[in-house]
């Protein structure tokens, strides 16, 4: 609204329709930053880390480890890609309606999709990026191009951590790269004089200035892909407790947003509803879930 007084308005509304293009329709540029940030990350480690490390003698099958936790990201991202989320038609409404009971707080019972003109399934959600509805919705991953659902959320959730595993060995191979390219020059023991010419010791600052201006390129990979391991090992560690305990992204927001409470204390109606997630079967069946996903059948089992 600040910037609205000046910027212009049809700048303003081709930067709307643009962030709408980016953020609210599917699309396949996110995957192809995807692929080039993969693209560009390997390219320097084959082309500088790899050698070096090869010429240092590290362990081959260390060095190539990177490789194959990339192919099977690769095979996870295609899975999770082009694998059918759990599309909510009419064929299969009336089996999908009966595998999750109603919770009677973030899912209701006769809840109509105004889009696809259908009763909402208990833990279903629209999403107004694919125009549908998928059972057991977790989120919309720009990443993949694809809802996460209950059929393809066992390849997102491998995706997501062989993703982390990847970015995590790159760092430490890295890592220790420019250790050992330290303690074999003895530069630790070394000594500098200043722009007044006062000599000091070697510090760590001056260690990394003079990686940088070594290694420029090696060093800015290994930052890079040190902050991709704390936020992707951070989303990673959520998406196993979400995994755990029986919960969507959505349901987690929606807890959340609306106030309601995990822990089934009285509270007073007026101030707050109290919330128990009703579809928690215990750690390992949870876990369970996500690789298996339930059917009507094994619920009438139950």
């Amino acid at each position: 609204q600040v910037l609205s007084f000046v910027i212009p308005v049809q700048l303003q509304s081709v930067t709307q329709r643009v962030l709408h293009r980016l953020f609210h329709t599917r699309s396949c540029l996110f995957v192809v930053l995807h692929i080039a940030l993969q693209a560009a990350v390997y390219g320097e480690y084959t082309w500088e880390v790899f050698i070096y490390c090869w010429e240092l003698q590290f362990p081959l099958l260390l060095l190539l480890l990177p490789y194959l936790l990339l192919a099977g990201n690769m095979g996870c991202f295609i899975l999770c890609s082009r694998a059918d989320p759990g599309v909510i038609t009419k064929s299969n409404h009336a089996s999908l309606v009966k595998i999750y009971a109603y919770d009677g707080v973030l899912f209701q019972k006769g809840i109509v999709c105004p889009t696809c003109n259908m009763e909402k399934p208990a833990r279903s959600k629209h999403c107004s990026f694919c125009r549908m509805c998928v059972h057991r919705f977790d989120h919309h991953c720009v990443w993949v191009n694809n809802c996460i659902g209950a059929l393809n959320a066992k390849y997102f959730f491998l995706y997501l951590f062989t993703l982390t595993a990847m970015a995590a060995t790159i760092a430490i191979l890295t890592a220790a790269f420019l250790i050992q390219v330290v303690l074999l020059s003895d530069m630790l023991r070394g000594r500098y004089i200043d722009d007044q010419g006062q000599e000091h010791a070697v510090e760590i600052l001056f260690l990394i200035q003079h990686l940088f201006l070594t290694f420029p390129r090696i060093v800015f990979m290994l930052g890079f892909v040190i902050l991709l391991t704390l936020v992707l090992g951070a989303y990673c560690c959520f998406s196993l407790y979400l995994a755990l305990s029986n919960q969507t992204s959505n349901e987690w927001y929606k807890s959340r947003r609306s106030g309601c409470s995990h822990h089934p204390t009285p509270q007073p109606r007026d101030r707050q509803v109290v919330y128990r997630n009703i579809y928690s079967k215990g750690v390992w069946m949870n876990l369970k879930e996500i690789f298996k996903p339930p059917t009507v059948l094994e619920r009438k089992k139950k």
